[in-house]
């Protein structure tokens, strides 16, 4: 926690300021040393002590893009809320830069809620979670570990085990795998010569014609004025190559039967994505005692990005009826 904080303090969203909430940078730790940085939304003239949220994702992007916007709407709504940077990305600390681990990013979600649990207008009796894509996924993580978060919610789910150790649809064949993992091994060699950890890479720049419609899902997202953001790695140069490698082997949702406090899963019905969703709440249900709680919502027509802005399509009404529900 001795590392430098360097906190902007100029309004740089990719989304305007909402003249119904106060807004302002805070920080927390977490278990492993790093030092956290959020945005605080609270709505404008609360009173009493308040049900709270904390938001992170998508994967690889940072609080300045839809987190903050998922976090600003439902403060609108009457929820203490905060976006935070995942441990090494953003303006949270954390060396080497551009890691993540299911681990320590699961750990950054309870360290939010010690943070939440803490404040004098939160009720700790009330506080919930919402991961956006890869987070999405951890987020059901989070809910099956930590009994504190009385209400989940993951949109446009990623899970990041599934499709590191899959690959996209499930695609990756064993001997196809034992290559992913050879590369990535010898590229820890590689970075352990140099000092230096490689990204991978961001949002493929500039984008092939004959692209995947996901790829150019993304482009228009994290490449355009849309989404853009220079802290993003989704944006920029990625995360560091060997991130993936705790992913393999780590299954996020072996435990999400065992939650038993309220799920609300949103996908969009033409993300290339869905699936992820789908057979998170099927696994979740299948074989769980506390089902009545859970449930699926699909999005008619939208793409799997169409949930990280679209506030025409996002559907912040459900949400707020659901959080309202179950943080009573």
């Amino acid at each position: 926690m001795s590392e430098k904080l360097n906190l902007i303090q100029e309004w740089d969203k990719t989304f305007p300021l909402s003249d119904k909430v106060n807004h302002k940078k805070v920080t927390f730790y977490n278990r492993f040393g790093i030092t956290l940085v959020a945005d605080l939304y609270e709505p404008k003239n609360a009173q009493g002590k308040l049900p709270a949220i904390a938001v992170s994702g998508p994967f690889g992007a940072v609080k300045e893009q839809c987190s903050g916007l998922y976090a600003m709407n439902m403060a609108e709504r009457g929820f203490l809320c905060i976006a935070f940077d995942p441990s090494y990305t953003g303006e949270s600390t954390g060396t080497p830069r551009y890691v993540a681990s299911p681990d320590i990013n699961t750990e950054d979600f309870q360290a939010a809620v010690d943070f939440l649990s803490v404040q004098e207008n939160v009720d700790p009796e009330r506080i919930g979670i919402i991961g956006i894509c890869g987070w999405g996924g951890l987020a059901l993580n989070v809910a099956s570990i930590d009994t504190r978060i009385k209400a989940t919610v993951a949109t446009t789910m990623y899970n990041m085990s599934r499709v590191n150790h899959n690959g996209y649809f499930d695609s990756t064949t064993e001997d196809d795998l034992y290559e992913i993992k050879k590369e990535l091994n010898a590229q820890r060699i590689k970075d352990y010569k140099t000092g230096e950890y490689e990204l991978g890479g961001g949002v493929v720049d500039p984008l092939p014609e004959d692209a995947p419609f996901f790829v150019k899902d993304y482009y228009d997202y994290y490449k355009t004025p849309r989404g853009y953001h220079e802290r993003s790695l989704n944006s920029n140069g990625g995360w560091n190559k060997t991130s993936s490698l705790s992913f393999i082997n780590t299954p996020q949702h072996t435990f999400t039967s065992e939650i038993r406090n309220a799920v609300l899963i949103i996908h969009g019905e033409k993300a290339h994505s869905c699936y992820f969703s789908k057979d998170a709440y099927n696994d979740m249900v299948k074989n769980g005692k506390y089902t009545e709680n859970k449930e699926l919502m699909i999005i008619p027509d939208a793409v799997h990005t169409d949930l990280y802005d679209r506030v025409d399509i996002i559907p912040f009404d459900k949400m707020e009826s659901f959080f309202r529900e179950y943080l009573k």
